[in-house]
């Protein structure tokens, strides 16, 4: 017999004979092998020693085999449990596999037998082995995948996701800087989950939405009476962030003499409410977040250089989405996914031909644009796949005002068919990149008429 592998094995009968001939014959199979006379002395053995493979007869005193196979799966013990009987039936079998055990063998058996059964049972073993460290790595790919609301699969924003994940965890200022539209206030939600903040205040104020008069009662709040209209006292955005996560989206629009107070906060972590006598201690990180080149202002005496470097403790740029053009197959999929569902709709794909024009388009917007795009096709589209039709003009597919008979060049009802026929089998052939079957569907009409029809008109692939 040749030896299987070097992997500990529990056998459980009550018959000393049987226990020293399965000993043996497993010892020179290559198994480290213990033995228990019933499934009480099982369940010791199995306490203090982890098994691969445990053996156990069905008829034994004290505890018998079914008991000790029910006490096993309650515990959720991950062991491969081969059932033995010299009184089996198939019920007995089936009712044993039930409740959990792997395989049932019936005595008198063949050592081949036995020999079979662990070999079939190593297999299971390895397959499922192999099946957790798959779905371990497609977790681990789908993980770096996404941060957050976010998803990319270009080099560009997987490293930025990995350095966000690195710096979440630590009360670090960050300043993220990139065009509008490219997510910066996601990645800011996305630190502070993953800060151990979370279960506190995620809090975003777009400096640049209020008149300067107002900014300074809205982040440091005001105590009653401090100036007109203050008719109780008003905690400010930092101390209602305490605890958790401010965004400071727009820092760049921060008034200068509002710029001195928030440096002094990020330094002392305290905030003087307007006509407070004495400051508040808060506990806040602190996110910056920009469109502007703030070493542009800071040249320009519009930005406050010591505040800048206070902020820019990491730095986080993010990358326009036309240099990362490789994940706007993988947002349209992600976005076309959430209106659908949001919305209702059927639709459940996006055409090439649709996804060569979103491919080539500047995105001046970003991906907030792109996410806008994709919204208004799921709601346009009529048929199951987003075409070229349903995206913006600028897009193609215009119809530029032509009339019916520029079309048809006559009153012929069955040439007008004919022509409007050949039009949407080839549009529905670029719709689906030449795959018949699923033009089929969107023409609704069958596999063979379509067919039919291709070889009517000469429409080639």
């Amino acid at each position: 017999m040749a030896q299987i592998s070097s992997k500990r094995l529990l056998v459980i009968d009550d018959e000393e004979n049987m226990r020293h001939m399965l000993f043996s014959m497993l010892t020179r199979l290559g198994y480290e092998v213990d033995v228990a006379a019933n499934g009480e002395s099982g369940l010791r053995a199995l306490a203090h020693s982890g098994y691969e493979v445990i053996l156990c007869d069905i008829r034994m005193p004290q505890m018998d085999g079914m008991e000790f196979l029910s006490h096993v799966c309650k515990q959720n013990i991950e062991t491969t449990i081969i059932m033995m009987s010299a009184f089996g039936t198939v019920e007995t079998a089936l009712e044993a596999m039930r409740q959990g055990a792997y395989d049932y063998i019936s005595k008198p058996f063949k050592a081949d037998e036995i020999e079979l059964t662990l070999r079939k049972a190593e297999e299971r073993e390895k397959l499922k082995k192999d099946n957790q460290l798959l779905r371990e790595k497609v977790a681990a790919f789908e993980g770096e995948c996404s941060f957050g609301r976010m998803v990319a699969r270009s080099k560009l924003m997987l490293d930025i996701f990995a350095l966000a994940r690195k710096v979440a965890p630590h009360p670090t200022t960050l300043l993220i800087t990139g065009e509008s539209g490219t997510g910066k206030e996601l990645v800011a939600q996305g630190i502070h989950e993953l800060s151990g903040r979370e279960a506190d205040r995620f809090v975003a104020i777009n400096c640049g939405s209020l008149p300067e008069s107002l900014i300074e009662s809205e982040l440091f709040g005001y105590v009653k009476g401090s100036f007109t209209g203050a008719e109780r006292d008003k905690s400010g955005l930092l101390v209602k962030a305490s605890g958790g996560t401010l965004l400071l989206d727009e820092i760049g629009e921060l008034p200068l003499a509002l710029q001195v107070k928030l440096l002094r906060v990020l330094q002392e972590g305290e905030v003087h409410p307007v006509g407070a006598s004495s400051p508040t201690k808060i506990d806040v990180r602190v996110i910056a977040a920009t469109a502007r080149d703030l070493e542009q202002e800071i040249k320009l005496g519009h930005f406050r250089q010591d505040l800048y470097y206070r902020l820019n403790v990491v730095h986080i740029k993010l990358p326009s989405l036309r240099e990362r053009a490789s994940d706007i197959p993988l947002l349209s999929e992600h976005f076309l996914k959430r209106y659908a569902k949001r919305l209702g709709a059927r639709v459940t794909s996006i055409a090439p031909a649709a996804m060569m024009l979103l491919m080539q388009q500047e995105w001046p917007g970003n991906v907030r644009e792109l996410e806008n795009v994709i919204e208004r096709a799921v709601v346009l589209a009529e048929k199951k796949v987003i075409l070229p039709e349903n995206l913006p003009d600028g897009f193609g597919a215009k119809s530029g005002g032509r009339r019916l008979d520029d079309y048809f060049g006559g009153f012929s009802i069955k040439q007008a068919q004919k022509i409007m026929e050949n039009s949407l089998i080839r549009r529905a052939l670029e719709a689906t990149g030449g795959n018949k079957s699923k033009a089929s569907e969107l023409l609704e009409i069958s596999y063979p008429s379509l067919l039919s029809k291709i070889k009517e008109y000469g429409i080639g692939l």
